[in-house]
């Protein structure tokens, strides 16, 4: 019995060891606080150990622990969260979004804050938005996100998007400021998307005054990924597919282009064309086109302990265009490292490295324009064939730039980003950081000119073969080198006292720029030709004495101080107020130092007291601010101070002639950059348990001193002046709902829209204007409109010609079937003074669209987007000096009275129907399904067994449909501030379709 009861108390006392140290199976589900759905993805680590697992597409794990164990849960986007498991079987958490109103850390200027201590417009979007979508430059996935965001891609591989962020504030540029982990740049064509942990878009004063002269356009501000304490982990995806042309312009047939042309040409008086060599039916647009593969494949590793955290990411791109050959590599390098040294002083570096070989870019103009008649090729002579000689001089064979002269140019990019940073914590509220950060680039470009012939059915004698383009064999080379080095010291105070909060950044920051490249070009010499293979392709090769050179460099400096100040009074009320004193050496002879400065106030009224006994609203603030912005974004000349020198009257002093050289123009003295004055007032509302989100702006920018060219002020030369005042004023409005339906289904919607009304002030002196082609920029009209005559339908017979206003354009007499004008200034004469608004680019509103559910582990996402209310002006079959194909539309032109009163007569000499007018505008709104997703997330029991942490798979589809009534490629059409919307041949926007898989071990 003695023994027995030894054993008893034997047993007791191992008890709690025995139970230590005993595994079980422990399982739960994870869900959103503010969805009460399922997480998908979360990490389930064992603290202490390298055990872990990841939640299935509903939420659930299972997982091996002991029960005095704790468990980590880790997911990105939401806090983290320790949990005892204390001798349970189950273990359900809840996580706290970090993307909620309350709790989301938003990466502002020289630093991060949450959303809720903030004044003004700030939209972030995760890297995980974006990740799954094919592009390389990941700005291009914003399309249709972001309100106050306008992106016009391009189909072209590797092609930088046109971004504008509410509106066009100058006619010098339009780009926004990219803030990558700090340094201040001008695009993040070197980034991976992979490697992206949020993009953070700043459009108001209040966040946008800290960046000085460089924040009047906006900024996009990018976070690259850091690796999140716990295990060693691996991360692999990749995705296959292709892009094609979805959308064929609608160009005649070889019988619909016979019947067009010999109507011409009757209408003309001219002879009948001989088509006995010209018997082909070809689809110039079959020939050029191919379905162009893409592959992205990327591999990270991470891992972090409480002193020092790690994170590798590797990446490699292969795109083709949609063009034949057409191909753009790139590799990507992205390495981060933190080492706490002690519990108050860490230091790290962030490196990104890019190498990227660029397409052989080449246009779709020439297969829009070719005549379907013309054969392809000609096997006897195993040449391309020419062109009819109606176009011959004007239109190649679309097939010898893309096949005959495929891979003769070669340009490499090479660039590495980075910076280097240490932080101390020292007397409990303070933090000071010293940054230096630095981007060097390096892009080097070889090419050559070779020798082709064509086919010519026309010539005479038995050889046929014609030689076509240059007549010697060249070769070209350039390289260059730009460099940008930024250092940053900050001091911040961070304190709560009573019901006081108040964070305040102080410091100065030195920013470095500059470039140099040289050019050189040779032709061959009187021996044999320079050889077609790249290893030739360097200009010492080839006559010398045909060597032309050029060469450019910069450097530009900026020294800045800066000073914030967050401040709440009991999360209730919130003051925001910053400013910047920026010194440039671009002003060094006048004053160097700018002034910006903003402030900006909030009301939370969710958190009064009168807000207590109502269920319906969970969080609303009314905010507003305003504030001075600048902007040295001018058309790439750093310094207007220092005009270039141009050639003038040479000077002859005996019998010696002596150049002379005079400024291109004279600058005004008190020169300065540009100057936004901007302002917004709106509110952010959460309400029925957090489910709906409702954020409204109302927002204004006068843009004060836009630089302009000020015609003969100062004499003979033009002089440079801050005189011109552009506004852009609009409305934001962006909503979401969240719905969980049962256990295992959520739904979301959301949507976005902005108005947007730009109208230029002023520009110089009365009347001055800028033209560009169709578009036209002047006081009193939106930037860049489109500038002609109004089509008012066609002249039917000689009499209605004898009764309407006479013909004043210098163009020949109005005959039957031509285009009538409308006298818009009522004095009986068609001429100049007649021009008006016939289009506006600028849209009255865009707008974006996205649905998404979760059913179990399938997920599903679409999103669309589009713009309403702007024009485009086709330009690439207006200006005509031969014939080109047609337009089906022209099928409906007016060949006899009361045929046609929109489609002109088909003649070629009728110069009046070529003038600009509203006959050339088109409807520029759209309606696209921008991205389709289908994923799967397979089971976790499945996968432990696999010894894996996570996979899933899925489909992709991007540009499925788009609803549009232009006749070009794409509705989307970029360009510059004051000429954009102009369809000259535009690349296609192509349909993309892929199938990834993301691996997590």
């Amino acid at each position: 019995m003695r023994n027995l009861f030894t054993c008893c108390l034997l047993l007791l006392y191992l008890l709690p060891a025995i139970a230590h140290g005993q595994q079980s199976r422990v399982s739960g589900k994870v869900t959103d606080v503010l969805t009460s759905g399922g997480i998908p993805g979360v990490t389930v680590l064992v603290k202490g150990t390298s055990t872990a697992t990841q939640t299935d597409g509903i939420g659930n794990y299972t997982i091996e622990a002991a029960a005095t164990d704790t468990l980590v849960f880790r997911s990105l986007g939401f806090a983290t969260q320790e949990v005892a498991i204390a001798a349970r079987t189950v273990v359900d958490v809840v996580l706290e979004d970090e993307g909620t109103e309350l709790d989301e850390v938003v990466v502002i200027g020289y630093g991060t804050a949450q959303k809720r201590d903030l004044t003004g417009s700030i939209a972030q979007v995760k890297g995980t938005e974006i990740v799954d979508r094919p592009g390389t430059n990941p700005v291009s996935n914003l399309q249709g996100k972001v309100s106050g965001l306008q992106v016009t891609n391009s189909g072209r591989p590797g092609q930088e998007p046109d971004i504008r962020i509410r509106g066009t504030n100058s006619i010098n540029g339009a780009k926004p400021l990219y803030v990558v982990d700090g340094l201040l740049n001008d695009n993040i064509n070197f980034l991976n998307p992979a490697d992206i942990e949020s993009i953070e878009v700043l459009k108001d004063p209040s966040s946008l005054a800290i960046f000085g002269v460089r924040g009047a356009n906006g900024v996009i501000a990018v976070t690259t990924k850091r690796a999140r304490s716990g295990q060693l982990n691996f991360e692999f995806s990749s995705r296959v597919g292709f892009k094609d042309v979805s959308h064929r312009m609608q160009l005649t047939d070889a019988a619909a282009f016979k019947t067009l042309y010999d109507e011409q040409l009757a209408n003309q008086g001219a002879n009948p064309f001989n088509y006995s060599n010209w018997q082909a039916n070809t689809d110039w647009q079959d020939e050029i086109f191919q379905r162009g593969i893409i592959n992205y494949n990327n591999l990270s590793v991470s891992g972090a302990t409480e002193r020092n955290s790690f994170r590798m990411g590797l990446g490699t791109m292969h795109e083709e265009g949609v063009i034949n050959h057409e191909r753009h590599n790139q590799i990507t390098l992205n390495i981060s490292d933190e080492l706490k040294i002690t519990d108050n002083f860490r230091t790290g570096i962030v490196f990104n490295g890019y190498r990227s070989e660029l397409p052989q870019e080449r246009e779709v103009f020439g297969a829009i324009l070719a005549a379907p008649i013309a054969p392809v090729f000609n096997d006897e002579y195993g040449l391309y064939h020419t062109m009819p000689n109606f176009q011959r001089a004007q239109v190649g064979n679309p097939l010898l730039d893309i096949e005959e002269r495929k891979n003769t140019y070669i340009g490499r990019n090479y660039r590495g980003v980075g910076n280097i940073y240490a932080e101390v914590d020292f007397l409990k509220h303070f933090t000071f950081r010293g940054n230096f950060s630095a981007d060097y680039g390096f892009n080097q470009f070889r090419s050559y000119d070779g020798l082709v012939s064509v086919y010519n059915p026309e010539l005479p004698g038995d050889n046929k073969e014609e030689r076509v383009g240059n007549l010697l064999t060249a070769v070209n080379q350039s390289q260059n080198i730009y460099y940008k080095y930024q250092t940053d010291w900050l001091l911040t105070y961070k304190n709560s006292f009573d019901l006081h909060n108040i964070t305040a950044t102080a410091g100065f920051t030195t920013y470095k720029q500059g470039m140099e490249e040289v050019s050189a070009r040779r032709t061959q010499g009187e021996g044999l030709p320079i050889p077609n293979d790249p290893d030739y392709w360097y200009v010492g090769i080839g006559d010398a004495n045909t060597q032309t050179n050029g060469s450019d460099a910069s450097e530009y400096r900026t020294l800045s101080y800066l000073g914030r100040v967050l401040y709440n009074y009991d999360g209730r009320y919130l003051v925001n107020a910053s400013y910047r004193l920026d010194g440039s050496s671009a002003f060094a002879l006048g004053n160097p130092w700018q002034s910006f400065y903003a402030v900006g106030g909030a009301w939370v009224m969710s958190e009064e007291s009168f807000m207590e006994n109502q269920s319906f609203i969970d969080f609303l603030k009314i905010r507003g601010s305003w504030g001075s912005l600048g902007n040295q974004n001018v058309g790439g000349n750093l310094y207007p101070m220092y005009p270039q020198l141009a050639t003038g009257n040479s000077a002859v002093f005996g019998d010696r002639l002596i150049p002379s050289y005079n400024p291109s123009y004279i600058p005004d003295p008190n020169l300065h950059w540009e100057v936004v004055k901007s302002w917004e007032t709106g509110f952010e509302l959460t309400a029925l348990d957090s489910r709906l989100r409702v954020e409204a702006v109302y927002y204004s920018k006068n843009t004060d001193g836009v630089l302009v060219s000020v015609p003969g002020i100062f004499g003979s030369l033009p002089g440079l002046s801050n005189l011109g005042n552009i506004k852009n004023k609009g409305l934001e409005l962006s909503t979401s709902w969240n719905q969980q339906l049962g256990d295992d289904w959520t739904v979301n919607v959301g949507g976005n829209i902005t108005t947007v009304d730009n109208k230029v002030i002023s520009l110089s002196t009365d009347g001055y204007d800028i033209i560009n082609g169709p578009s036209r920029t002047v006081a009193g009209q939106p930037i860049g409109y489109f500038w002609g005559l109004i089509h008012d339908g066609i002249f039917q017979t000689q009499e209605e010609i004898r009764l309407a206003p006479t013909n004043g354009l210098g163009a020949g007499d109005f005959m039957p079937g031509d285009i009538r004008f409308k006298d818009v200034n009522g004095d009986g004469v068609i001429d100049a003074n007649d021009r008006t608004l016939i289009g506006n680019p600028t849209p009255d509103f865009y707008y974006g669209i996205s649905l998404g559910t979760t059913f179990k582990n399938f997920d599903l996402g679409l999103e669309f987007q589009g713009v309403y209310g702007n024009e485009i002006f086709r330009t690439w079959n207006q200006n005509q000096y031969a014939t080109f194909n047609f337009l089906e539309d022209r099928l409906g032109r007016w060949n006899g009275v009361g045929t046609s009163n929109w489609e002109p007569i088909a003649h070629e000499g009728r110069a009046n129907n070529r003038q600009y007018s509203s006959y050339f505008i088109e409807d520029g709104s759209f309606f696209r399904l921008r991205d389709v997703t289908l994923g799967y997330r397979f089971n976790q029991d499945l996968l432990t067994r696999i010894k894996l942490k996570g996979l899933r798979v899925y489909l992709n589809a991007q540009n499925v449909f788009t609803l549009s009534n232009n006749t070009g490629f794409t509705p989307e059409i970029g360009g510059s501030t004051t000429s954009f919307g102009v369809d000259a041949g535009t690349y296609p926007v192509p349909a993309v379709y892929t199938f990834g898989i993301n691996l997590n071990f």
